[in-house]
């Protein structure tokens, strides 16, 4: 058909139903000449040269085409990899602003735009058209608007549950089989109750943006589970989809907020699937490698400060304007309310190395979009200097490795004061407690994707990733682990006595801290991988959450545990307490010892004391602080049974039992003192 090709506009960018066609922006400053390629139900292409250029931004309205449609880009200019110029049509690109692809992206030699050598510098002629999704023109967006429900947190109040989006419901057997392992299964019933009933009001779900089953991973059979490889910032990951990708998350988003659970996606903007100078070319290796990447030696390498294999240049206009974008697309099309970034590091970085108020983190706080949802960095990556703790501007929270490390240490047996449990307990002041930020800015975990499950803390000393095909030569090797006697599964009813006291342990730490808590989907269960801490390629039984050996016992134990901090604002305090003198003459934290005396500095770093106690109040010199009418009482008994004189819970009050972690069934009868157990967390509250 002949097709009428006029100015358009030069936004927005990307590919838009504009009256009786589309309207098509892209942007490149290299590029000679950029066509839009239009694909038939047969596969035939249609290729459309875009003739207008507004700077840097090639456009042009074409009639004819409407929602549904299936599309990719091409781009001609020079090819002299040597000076980072990669252009090559005969490579199918996908549009960095495609709002949906017509199917998961998986590495085929003919993405390669050097082909089946090794010489980055040859050009590969042959069409990838074949083994490249498309995009799909977004027309109206079906189903509930996941905008209009959202249930507003404060942050202080959120306790995460970072879960996979496949892997939550992959094996669920109460989720119909037809949805499992989809958008449609986060949404089901049993997934809705299951989390209702534990408790925690925001879901962190692992990549959902349409990411690449790399070269490295096919080649063994295996799959990108984890979603670390993106493509394509807007699209959600159509593997996880029936048949609608965007319908179906933003019908699984309403179905959370109706049940009063927010969704935090993790993005990833720090690097791309395409990979260093050998990966394939998909996307702005081919529309503008220069602009998009980081490079170095002359132009042909790639910087690469995320160990994936290059970096992208968020700092630059056009790449910062592509991530901004995208962001705001997830909140207010998708439905998001929050977003933990990867490797948030490589975000701040410039050529004058990290910068916390460079141009990524100033643009967001400023923005009147993202201003609004949560913000968590992973604050680190693999450049120099990279790891930046406690460096991120307000109102950006972190992941908190340090409180990981240091709890795992303590449960160990290493000393308090060695572990700094301590500062990690009252939201690592010593990292945090500067530049107007709040004790929220700690997101406290002892488990995540990354590493062991919390059961596999306590049954494994030694990962076992064999599975991975890397000679388990693969992730971390300093786990602060124990077996506890037994390596792997054991019958030993000792030692499965010692690993639930401690896992127990371990997540009321979690729980009982202030910071935002953030628990490891299945940890609630038992769920184990079988030793492997870095399953990113087990798409299969090892990655997914196996409910059918679910442990009841610790389910209503982290539900319990949920419910005491949620009832207890003492518990999830914005403000940092550093024992100052409430109004009420009343000091916001004390420490104590078994004994009731207050801990001296050669106690916190004595490897025999083990157990501590904190009593804890509202901060001090904060209005919301000062107003709460609460004392709890938190024991942390990482030794052996002892029992702990209890502070005068003052006002004519006495102590009331919320949770034992050794003692579910709350057996248990005190008065001056208290029967603390081997290996338990104990919370007291005045009543």
């Amino acid at each position: 058909m002949t097709r009428a090709v006029t100015t358009g506009r030069s936004f927005p960018l990307g590919v838009t139903v504009d009256g009786d066609g589309v309207n098509v922006a892209v942007w490149s400053a290299n590029a000679e000449r950029i066509e839009l390629c239009l694909f038939d139900e047969s596969g035939a292409e249609e290729r459309v040269d875009l003739p207008f250029r507004d700077g840097d931004i090639r456009h042009a309205h074409v009639s004819g085409v409407g929602a549904g449609a299936r599309y990719g880009l091409r781009a001609h200019g020079p090819h002299r990899p040597g000076e980072g110029l990669r252009f090559n049509p005969a490579k199918l690109l996908v549009d960095p602003y495609a709002k949906a692809l017509d199917r998961p992206l998986r590495w085929d030699e003919l993405m390669s735009g050097h082909g089946a050598t090794a010489d980055d510098l040859a050009r590969d002629d042959r069409d990838s058209a074949p083994v490249v999704p498309r995009g799909i023109v977004q027309g109206d967006l079906a189903g509930p608007d996941p905008t209009t429900n959202r249930p507003g947190h404060a942050l202080a109040d959120l306790v995460i549950y970072e879960a996979h989006a496949k892997g939550l419901t992959a094996a669920h057997p109460d989720v119909p089989e037809d949805v499992r392992g989809t958008y449609a299964g986060l949404a089901s019933p049993a997934v809705l109750d299951h989390l209702s009933t534990l408790g925690v009001n925001a879901v962190e779900l692992l990549p959902v943006q349409a990411f690449l089953d790399d070269r490295f991973l096919v080649a063994k059979g295996l799959r990108n589970y984890w979603g670390y490889q993106p493509i394509a910032w807007f699209a959600p990951e159509p593997r996880y989809a029936r048949t609608d990708a965007v319908a179906e998350f933003r019908h699984a988003v309403h179905a959370l907020h109706e049940a009063g659970i927010e969704v935090i996606v993790d993005v990833v903007y720090n690097h791309t699937g395409e990979g260093d100078e050998l990966g394939p070319t998909l996307s702005l290796r081919g529309l503008d490698n220069t602009a998009y990447y980081r490079l170095t030696d002359g132009g042909r390498r790639y910087i690469d400060d995320t160990g994936t294999g290059n970096t992208l240049a968020v700092d630059r206009p056009p790449v910062l304007r592509l991530v901004l974008d995208s962001l705001r697309y997830w909140v207010e099309v998708l439905g998001v309310d929050g977003f933990r970034f990867d490797l948030a590091t490589t975000l701040g970085r410039t050529d004058k190395g990290f910068r916390p108020h460079g141009p990524f983190f100033t643009a967001v706080g400023q923005d009147p979009v993202l201003a609004t949802v949560k913000l968590i960095a992973e604050p680190w990556d693999l450049g120099p200097g990279g790891h930046r703790l406690g460096r991120f501007p307000h109102p950006f929270s972190e992941w908190n490795d340090r409180f990981r490390d240091g709890v795992r240490r303590a449960w160990q047996g290493r000393s308090l004061g060695s572990a700094d449990v301590g500062a990690r307990l009252l939201g690592s002041a010593d990292l945090f407690d500067h530049g107007s930020r709040a004790a929220t800015a700690s997101v406290n975990f002892v488990t995540a994707h990354d590493g062991f499950t919390v059961a596999d803390l306590v049954s494994y000393a030694h990962k076992h990733n064999e599975a991975n095909g890397e000679d388990n030569q693969d992730g971390h090797d300093e786990n602060f682990s124990d077996n506890l006697g037994v390596e792997g599964p054991t019958d030993d009813p000792v030692v499965l006595a010692a690993r639930g006291r401690r896992v127990r342990g371990l997540l009321a730490t979690v729980l009982v801290s202030q910071g935002v808590p953030m628990l490891l989907a299945g940890d609630e269960l038992g769920n184990s991988q079988g030793g492997n801490n870095n399953a990113y390629a087990q798409d299969n039984p090892v990655g997914w959450i196996d409910w059918s050996a679910a442990d009841k016992e610790l389910f209503d134990l982290v539900s319990r545990l949920v419910r005491v901090r949620r009832d207890h604002p003492v518990l999830r305090q914005r403000t940092f307490m550093h024992g100052r003198e409430r109004a009420d003459g009343h000091r916001d934290i004390v420490w104590h010892r078994a004994d009731g005396e207050s801990p001296s500095a050669e106690d916190w770093n004595d490897p025999d004391w083990q157990t501590v106690g904190f009593l804890l109040r509202g901060a001090a010199g904060d209005p919301v602080g000062e107003a709460l009418d609460d004392a709890v009482f938190v024991v942390l008994n990482v030794g052996d049974d002892v029992d702990v004189v209890l502070p005068d819970p003052g006002d004519g009050r006495a102590w009331g039992l919320e949770v034992d972690t050794a003692r579910p069934d709350d057996d248990v009868s005190f008065s001056g003192s208290y029967p603390a157990l081997a290996q338990s967390v104990v919370v007291l509250a005045a009543r």
